[in-house]
């Protein structure tokens, strides 16, 4: 029997999970995560210590409401350890208001300090500012593996990722297993010049998170 990201039902895994670049990745790629069955998946492969998700969010000032919240709500209430902060807006060159909130440096705090309780970090992050942390996480002997894609265009999975994890996972590889199942498969989304993602997701529907 294959063993699921080769982990050992004895391994002490943690989940972390980069919110906003998990989501362009499966955008780009044409579907939606079912974080459910991915923590179902990762509590029957191995003995999981903690599952955390890192997202800024965008608060509407006006109505006191971030299309975020039904993700964030429905994560904390399903196993999920949330680590948030407020996304900043500012006003772009054409004049559009925009937001951007950078969570690396929470993520990267929460790696090390949990890397004498765990065997395997599982990252769901393509970006290359966490190459150092993922080095230091194998110098005390935690073992590193890293999802993400290199099949979207431009790949969103870095080259000094995909080099220093011990294992590297392209999502695709997974989207049997965690993509989806009650929604329409999404059209993938080209990359352009224009695509100023800066952490902010599209709008969600409050229904898509219920049980």
């Amino acid at each position: 029997m294959t063993k699921w990201l080769g982990l050992d039902a004895s391994d002490r895994t943690a989940l972390f999970i980069d919110g906003a670049n998990l989501y362009k990745t499966a955008r780009n790629l044409g579907f939606d995560i079912d974080y459910k069955a991915l923590l179902v998946k990762l509590g029957e492969a191995s003995r999981l210590v903690r599952a955390s998700y890192y997202t800024a969010i965008q608060e509407d000032k006006d109505a006191d409401y971030s299309p975020l919240r039904p993700l964030v709500d429905w994560l904390d209430y399903n196993g999920y350890n949330m680590v948030t902060k407020a996304a900043k807006e500012f006003i772009d060159g054409a004049g559009k208001r925009r937001y951007h909130g950078n969570i690396d440096v929470e993520l990267t705090v929460d790696l090390m300090s949990l890397s004498d309780k765990i065997d395997v970090a599982i990252i769901f992050s393509g970006n290359g500012d966490f190459r150092r942390v993922l080095e230091a996480l194998q110098d005390r002997g935690v073992r590193v593996i890293v999802v993400s894609t290199i099949k979207s265009s431009p790949p969103m999975a870095s080259d000094e990722m995909r080099r220093q994890a011990d294992l590297f996972v392209d999502l695709t590889e997974l989207e049997n297993v965690i993509a989806r199942k009650s929604t329409a498969p999404r059209k993938p989304v080209a990359q352009d010049d224009e695509d100023d993602y800066d952490d902010e997701y599209d709008d969600y529907d409050d229904d898509e998170f219920e049980d």
